[in-house]
């Protein structure tokens, strides 16, 4: 009678643990996540928009056309411009698995994608044939400035994390800096040198004391 067999099934390797750290984030944004970037994009679209009214303001006085229908207009599209552009670069941060957790890449890519959300919006005020041109240019503009900004912060953290230099590294310098060992040796000499002197002064109270109490005793023997 043959006995079967049974031939062990091979185990998929699992995921480096990095891989899966990588991983976009695919749940949505929760009810408070969502508040915080609709006040955030509000904020900011309110920011833009009051831009937006004084340059669409000047605009018009300079076009000698209506002021306030200038204003109006253009604070709705800077107001546009900025809510969409905050509100979508929040929700793809999210969904690329936080802002603290992209790299420089990531982070000009969601720029440059939120950009072209904005310019889309902004061109459908002006007509269909400026989406177009609006997603391309606010895109390029997304992605350099986040760019420029992410390098200015990369090369502020790396001049942070340097030793910072002083005038006592100079090899001109007549003082240096000690180490910790120096420093502790130098307080130990002060320490024995003080100690010393302590030991000193108690022996001079201690022949004062003496002197001073053997006096009245000489005395006595004198008038005796």
């Amino acid at each position: 009678m043959a006995s079967s067999s049974q031939q062990p099934t091979p185990q998929r390797p699992s995921a480096p643990a990095s891989r899966a750290d990588n991983r976009p984030n695919d749940e949505m944004p929760s009810a408070d996540e969502l508040m915080k970037i609709a006040t955030k994009s509000l904020q900011t679209g309110a920011i833009t928009g009051s831009i937006g009214f004084v340059v669409g303001a000047g605009s018009g006085i300079l076009r000698s056309a209506p002021p306030t229908l200038f204003a109006f207009v253009a604070a709705l599209q800077w107001f546009g411009l900025g809510s969409t552009f905050i509100a979508s670069r929040s929700l793809l941060w999210h969904a690329l698995g936080g802002e603290e957790n992209l790299s420089t890449s990531y982070h000009v890519t969601a720029g440059g994608v939120a950009g072209g959300v904005s310019g889309m919006v902004g061109g459908m005020f002006r007509g269909p044939r400026n989406i177009i041109p609006g997603i391309l240019f606010f895109g390029s503009v997304g992605a350099t400035g986040t760019y420029l900004s992410q390098h200015f912060k990369n090369s502020a953290k790396d001049s942070d994390s340097k030793v910072k230099s002083s005038w006592l590294d100079s090899k001109w310098s007549p003082m240096r800096r000690l180490s910790d060992k120096e420093y502790e040796e130098k307080l130990e000499e002060k320490i024995l040198r003080i100690n010393a002197e302590i030991a000193v002064i108690d022996d001079n109270i201690a022949s004062l004391r003496a002197s001073i109490s053997e006096s009245p005793k000489s005395r006595g023997r004198g008038s005796s």
